[in-house]
């Protein structure tokens, strides 16, 4: 009896911690707030990734790009494809994304596998929406998004500046080549 009340303790332990990990994956580093006002129909369309910081999921990738189209259910469509240099073919993602609390604000959260999601923070978008600055759950996370796949250096020099202010270490900034796109 003991056993099995210790076992039930011990799982209940395991998936409170899961949900805590989990949840957090939707928040955002305190340093920065998601845009407000957010107009998601405008967000909509395709952007190219002009640089970001390094993680797993997109290593060796060039010619990034996003794109986002809304359901019927109000959730958004999140097609994410890059060109993998190693292997020499075309890589994508299909994902789908919701608001954490209302479409006003630029705080998303997506997934690419099943109920796991992760935290999409607009936290910087120019007025027309041509560029974007957009965080995960934490400052290892940043995409420096463009309507266009280049920007001239003035300014890419000035959108990493916001975002080394806000916290990120921009010196570790990878710059995908973006000169082909399917």
């Amino acid at each position: 009896m003991v056993s099995i009340l210790a076992r039930c303790n011990l799982s209940r332990l395991t998936l409170a911690g899961l949900w805590v990990l989990l949840s957090g994956c939707t928040g955002m580093p305190p340093s920065i707030e998601p845009v407000s006002p957010f107009d998601v129909q405008r967000y909509l369309g395709t952007w190219y990734e002009i640089a970001r910081l390094d993680h797993s999921f997109e290593r060796g990738l060039s010619n990034v790009s996003a794109v986002y189209s809304r359901n019927d259910d109000g959730s958004i469509t999140v097609l994410n494809r890059g060109f993998d240099t190693e292997e020499q073919q075309w890589q994508q993602a299909d994902g789908r994304a919701v608001f954490v609390d209302d479409d006003s604000q630029g705080h998303l959260k997506v997934s690419f596998f099943g109920p796991f999601y992760s935290s999409y923070v607009v936290f910087f978008l120019e007025p027309d929406y041509s560029v974007a600055l957009v965080s995960g759950y934490s400052t290892d996370y940043l995409w420096l998004l463009a309507r266009e796949p280049v920007l001239d250096q003035t300014q890419v020099s000035r959108y990493v500046a916001i975002a080394d202010k806000a916290g990120f270490d921009t010196d570790k900034l990878i710059y995908p080549r973006q000169s082909r796109h399917p």
